[in-house]
């Protein structure tokens, strides 16, 4: 089977056994005596971990706007929505600088309530499960693991978004109006979660498609890593890639994570793979869909342009396709396209579809070219055959542990053989012209620290250009790139306050987290706005 029974009982808040898992029992409607008295209770509290919160970021509802997640690629200037914008103020006001905490309010929600509903579910877990009757220790510390990881993932994008937030760590708060604690302390709060799901939750050291698309220490350790990474970065910068380094190399060292590898054809590469198959050793952390259960909406049809269903033979399955997330000329002009597999055609993007259909005249070949657009996301069985797309959304890979590793190694050794050759994996496989490992590593020997973590950051730019990583990098570094798209493959850092976006407008001090909506604002009245809003 493809997927695992979470995507099942993860829509289900209560499972009586595995012969009558239709039967629910919603925690909303168990009484205080009720709940958490035989171990499924606590198994089913932790299966709705996995659906909800952040997973709901990842969520293609719409036709016309992206899921939430894709809010950070606008921001950062370098991609666009052009025909439907403006149905989303956020997307407007984000290419124009200048978020507003009362337009936008509805989809700051959209961002702030998902991830709170998850937090106080992973606070509801992690208060019964030590008391649930039926369950051996092991079982105890595997389900406190996973659910001590999702509490730390939600606080890890409430902190990126909006910064200081109120930190609720239990489900009898005095307080139900909660100040904002400081980064830092909510930071804190998420080590010691993940250090307990690492050092004491008895969790496999495997990747999650090998764990039944379970939480695995490797996922625990990789968002470890990368808290420890923005942690050292700002707004915080309280210097832990020491700990990062560490942390990313437990997870190297293991030897049970790995680069996909390029097949003998471009439609086997590497990235091809990763757009057609759920389970690979590089995977960590995804997100589970499904066809007929959890699908992931419109996703496929960010693939192509507006107009596509109407072309000859009318092939698609949807109703709808757009330019949801439509790459701007500087975001492409980061590839070499002489050097880099990912801009080849049909790789990471693509800019032509030939397609053949049938009418009464015989049989057709349409050939039909649009504007560079994301080729990740296209899922031919979902396009063409059975209209629900059901590939898994990656929010972690292998290689960027690879990444914070080199970035976390240069930043307190230097220049290491060992950093320049993480780097040098995930810039090696990329290489159209073949270059090893070893080659690459060579290359980058001269460089002085500052120099090499620029080109890791280059490297994060290429290879994840899909997965919204774009804008929180930006933050921790508050740099933004400039390229030039008569010199492409060519990419230089400037400090990111004060300099232009693509569309003209310059980036501010406030711009770097999102304003607290209005509506929680006015249901909390111990919240506090972000500055300049």
């Amino acid at each position: 089977m493809k997927k695992s029974i979470i995507l099942l009982t993860g829509l289900l808040l209560i499972l009586n056994s595995c012969s009558d898992f239709l039967v629910e029992e919603p925690l909303s409607e168990i009484t205080q005596n009720q709940y958490f008295t035989s171990p499924n209770h606590a198994y089913a509290a932790v299966n709705q971990l996995y659906r909800g919160g952040i997973q709901d970021l990842t969520y293609a509802a719409s036709a016309y706007n992206g899921p939430k997640l894709m809010s950070g690629g606008y921001m950062s200037g370098f991609f666009d929505n052009p025909n439907y914008k403006g149905q989303e103020q956020f997307i407007v006001q984000s290419q124009s600088l200048s978020l507003n905490a009362q337009t936008s309010a509805g989809y700051l929600d959209g961002i702030w309530d998902p991830c709170y509903r998850a937090i106080a579910r992973a606070n509801f877990a992690i208060e019964n499960i030590p008391v649930t009757p039926g369950l051996n220790d092991n079982e105890k510390k595997q389900l406190l693991a996973e659910a001590y990881f999702f509490r730390a993932f939600n606080y890890f994008y409430l902190v990126k978004y909006f910064g200081d937030v109120p930190l609720i760590i239990d489900t009898l708060q005095e307080d139900i109006y909660v100040a904002r604690s400081t980064s830092k302390i909510v930071y804190e709060q998420m080590i010691t979660d993940l250090t307990y799901a690492s050092k004491e939750g008895d969790l496999e050291d495997l990747p999650m498609p090998k764990n039944n698309f379970r939480i695995s220490k490797g996922a625990v350790n990789t968002l470890l890593a990368d808290i420890y990474l923005h942690m050292s970065g700002f707004p915080v910068q309280a210097n832990k890639y020491a700990e990062a380094a560490t942390t990313a190399r437990e997870i190297i060292n293991s030897g049970n994570y790995r680069l996909i590898q390029n097949g003998n054809t471009t439609t086997n590469s590497a990235y091809n793979i990763m757009r057609t198959s759920d389970s690979e050793d590089e995977y960590m952390y995804q997100v589970e869909y499904m066809s007929g259960i959890a699908t992931n909406g419109w996703m496929a049809t960010y693939s192509f342009p507006t107009g596509a269903v109407s072309w000859p033979g009318q092939i698609f399955k949807f109703a709808i396709t757009t330019e949801v997330f439509l790459p701007r000329p500087g975001l492409l002009a980061i590839y070499d396209s002489t050097e880099d597999i990912r801009i080849q055609e049909k790789q990471f993007f693509h800019s032509q579809f030939t397609y053949d259909y049938s009418n009464s005249s015989g049989t057709n070949t349409e050939t039909r070219n649009f504007p560079t657009m994301p080729y990740l996301w296209f899922d031919q069985n979902a396009l063409f055959t059975s209209g629900q797309q059901d590939k898994d959304f990656k929010i972690y890979r292998y290689a960027e542990v690879l990444l914070i590793a080199a970035e976390a190694i240069a930043k307190t050794e230097g220049v290491t053989a060992e950093a320049r050759g993480y780097l040098a994996q995930v810039r090696s496989r990329a290489s159209l012209t073949g270059k090893s490992v070893e080659t690459v590593s060579t290359e980058l020997a001269a460089l002085s620290p500052n120099q090499f973590i620029e080109e890791v950051w280059k490297e994060r730019l290429r290879e994840f250009p899909l997965e919204f990583k774009i804008w929180e990098d930006m933050q921790r570094t508050r740099k933004i790139m400039k390229t030039n798209i008569n010199n492409k493959g060519v990419i230089s850092f400037i400090d990111l306050i004060g300099a232009q976006n693509t569309w003209g407008n310059t980036f501010q001090a406030r711009d770097l987290l999102y304003p607290i909506s209005a509506n929680e604002l006015q249901r909390n009245p111990n919240l506090t706005q972000n500055e300049g809003y």
